[in-house]
């Protein structure tokens, strides 16, 4: 049997332009955007490898890091996560997830696929972990490691404590890793003074690259725990004294691993070089002034945020509880169908329960708040309308 050529690969390819306003990725600048439309080069020549370096700076810079052991793992945001339990985790290490939404479920999945006795503390619902509650988990499990997302995209909580929850990790000599893929760029994150082990994030989200690279950084404490392992670490392609030997972390000469992206690295390159030009205490800024401003236009459309506790709300992922009777799914279709604009529901135990909007990158403008607010109105009124229609026609 000879399979014919598809017909659908006949017709040229058709991209639309959206805006992209749910919790990533965000939409890319044009500069990035034109870097990603270099000619390719190979993940060996001197030129890739030049450009490997300065995206290493960048990755350092956004961290505030001086580890060494700071380079990017070629996936996505989950690859991250992937490495980090990877090379961390021996069989029948007792590891603790911290509950905020989703994702500590999500390390615990992996840490347990790595031969780990996974333990879990969680927050009350819709709120973040006190360092009370993660101190008694800690006396009860004694972890070698400890997760936690300091933004859980899923519920839109920031977890404030980071800088406390480093020291109670140096007390009971537990190694921190710190998803920041929804946070950095939204909040202050500082891996070397608030003596987090392992962080990383996502290129798609407040850095405005494309997904596909993730930056992550191990730091010397947690390298010298990975080179004392009693075996090597259970997947090759996450084994991270190889990956930075690609990526010339280790003072020797760089190895072929696997063969990079270039594409994706000019990218990145770009949206890190864009990044470090405002300065991260600017980004910073604009992003929690937008979700501010977000936050008011909620208010004032009779809405509600998720997170009671502003303290606790995630500036770049913000959650709105979905009202009454209404269907959140036709008012994301709504706002896509008319406006070419992106606004999602919710993820894991906000699933039906709340919308989330994406202020990140490129998006987090003043006037991109007001554009969704006003779109979100619109959708919600519409949706509103059509139902008491609908009633009407059925008596």
């Amino acid at each position: 049997m000879e399979v014919p050529p598809p017909l659908v690969l006949k017709r040229p390819l058709y991209v639309p332009s959206k805006t992209l306003m749910g919790p990533g990725p965000s939409n890319c600048s044009h500069r990035v955007l034109e870097a990603m439309s270099n000619p390719v080069l190979g993940h060996m020549h001197p030129e890739c490898l030049q450009i490997m370096d300065e995206v290493k700076e960048g990755i350092k810079y956004i961290f505030q890091t001086l580890n060494d052991a700071t380079m990017c793992i070629s996936g996505a945001g989950h690859a991250g996560m992937e490495a980090a339990l990877c090379n961390l985790i021996e069989d029948g290490d007792a590891v603790l997830m911290g509950i905020t939404g989703v994702w500590g479920h999500r390390a615990g999945d992996m840490a347990r696929r790595y031969g780990a006795e996974v333990h879990y503390v969680e927050a009350s619902f819709g709120r973040a972990l006190s360092l009370e509650e993660i101190e008694f988990a800690f006396e009860a499990h004694q972890p070698k490691v400890f997760f936690i997302a300091q933004g859980d995209s899923s519920t839109g909580i920031i977890q404030q404590n980071i800088p406390e929850i480093g020291e109670l990790c140096r007390k009971y000599d537990c190694f921190l890793v710190v998803d920041t893929v929804a946070s950095l760029g939204g909040t202050e994150f500082l891996m070397d003074e608030w003596k987090v082990d392992v962080a990383y994030t996502g290129s798609q989200k407040s850095l405005g690259g494309p997904a596909g690279l993730t930056p992550i950084s191990f730091s010397k404490r947690a390298l010298t725990r990975i080179r004392k392992r009693k075996t090597k670490p259970k997947v090759y392609y996450f084994d991270i004294l190889l990956i930075g030997q690609y990526w010339g972390c280790y003072g020797t000469p760089r190895i072929y691993h696997h063969t990079i992206s270039s594409t994706l690295l000019y990218g990145l390159r770009e949206a890190l070089a864009h990044f470090c030009a405002v300065g991260l205490k600017a980004v910073v800024k604009r992003h929690q002034e937008c979700s501010r401003r977000l936050q008011l236009g909620i208010e004032e459309l009779g809405l509600e945020m998720f997170v009671q506790r502003e303290d606790e709300r995630l500036p770049t992922v913000n959650t709105i509880k979905v009202p009454f009777g209404v269907d959140w799914k036709k008012v994301a279709e709504y706002a896509m169908r008319k406006y070419s604009v992106e606004i999602s529901g919710g993820l894991g135990p906000t699933v039906e329960h709340v919308f989330r909007i994406g202020l990140m990158g490129e998006n987090a403008t003043l006037e991109r708040v007001d554009m969704v607010l006003s779109i979100l109105n619109e959708a919600i009124q519409s949706i509103k309308q059509r139902a008491v229609k609908t009633e009407r026609s059925k008596i």
